[in-house]
């Protein structure tokens, strides 16, 4: 009798432990094919990058990203990128409150515009801006050729990614707190402050990230509104690709490189950033 139900347990086990086993080599099976494909994908090219920018030596990577020209590009690349993450941070946010909270014609219309330079070549982005901006504006505004373009442009091509992030954060925010707190007294700012904004800060967060990574590597739009003037209105990326056009592909890596592990610790800073702030949240 024992040995007959030892056997049954057994029997009933086994379809356990192989259903284990088999949920075991699946996901080591997916871990593979992501693992490869982002090693395609993603790890080798940076590696290549990486190998290309040192090709040359130390000395010349140091020459090469210590160059007067390229510092310029990158600290105004990275101005820029600021500046236009804490503009559409603000006015994205506000945008996506809008048409979340507030019901008015046109607002399908609305909708469709903020995805437009999703839609755009990058290249139209610009020959748009410069119709607008250019010596040439139906507006009389001629600010093409200066930093202040530059801002445009970015702010043209980044600004979907704020709206969008935090749209779905504010239409699954659930309202009841909000008139709780009003029926108790509290001002519309001080509900904002201390409920709605600390629920929306990872959307705007991630937002940021989004519209931070796009602004360091854009450069279709700038091409033609930026001037490409040297030390003053040339961007990073239009730089790296003078360097190549000019046959110094070891000098454009080591740029490229610099752009890229600044990026890469920037997007840590602010995934820690988020991470801190939802864990907050959930505790």
């Amino acid at each position: 009798m024992e040995a007959s139900g030892a056997a049954a347990r057994a029997s009933r086990l086994r379809p356990r432990e192989t259903a284990r086993a088999g949920g075991r080599a699946s996901t080591a099976v997916s871990v593979g094919i992501i693992s490869t494909f982002l090693t395609v994908i993603v790890v080798l090219p940076i590696a290549a990058l990486v190998w290309e920018s040192k090709q040359s030596g130390a000395h010349a990577f140091w020459q090469a990203v210590s160059n007067p020209l390229a510092v310029a590009a990158l600290k105004l690349t990275f101005g820029a990128a600021f500046i236009v993450v804490l503009i559409n941070g603000t006015l994205g946010t506000a945008t996506a409150w809008v048409l979340v909270r507030d019901n008015f014609r046109g607002k399908s219309l609305v909708n469709a515009v903020i995805d437009l330079p999703f839609a755009l070549p990058t290249i139209v982005a610009g020959l748009t801006l410069l119709a607008l901006y250019g010596p040439r504006s139906p507006v009389g505004i001629h600010v093409a050729y200066t930093r202040t373009a530059i801002v445009l442009a970015l702010c043209f091509v980044t600004l979907p990614f704020v709206v969008r992030t935090v749209q779905p954060v504010l239409l699954e925010l659930d309202t009841e707190m909000e008139e709780a707190a009003r029926s108790l007294g509290a001002r519309q700012t001080a509900v904002f402050r201390r409920i709605v904004l600390p629920n929306l800060l990872p959307g705007i967060l991630s937002g940021a990230v989004l519209a931070l990574a796009r602004a360091l590597g854009e450069i279709g739009s700038l091409v033609l509104l930026a001037g490409n003037i040297p030390g003053h209105t040339q961007v990073a990326s239009v730089y790296i690709l003078n360097e190549i056009e000019s046959g110094n592909s070891a000098g454009a890596a080591a740029v490229a490189v610099v752009l890229l592990g600044a990026s890469f610790v920037l997007l840590l800073a602010v995934g820690a950033l988020r991470f801190f702030v939802t864990r907050y949240e959930r505790a």
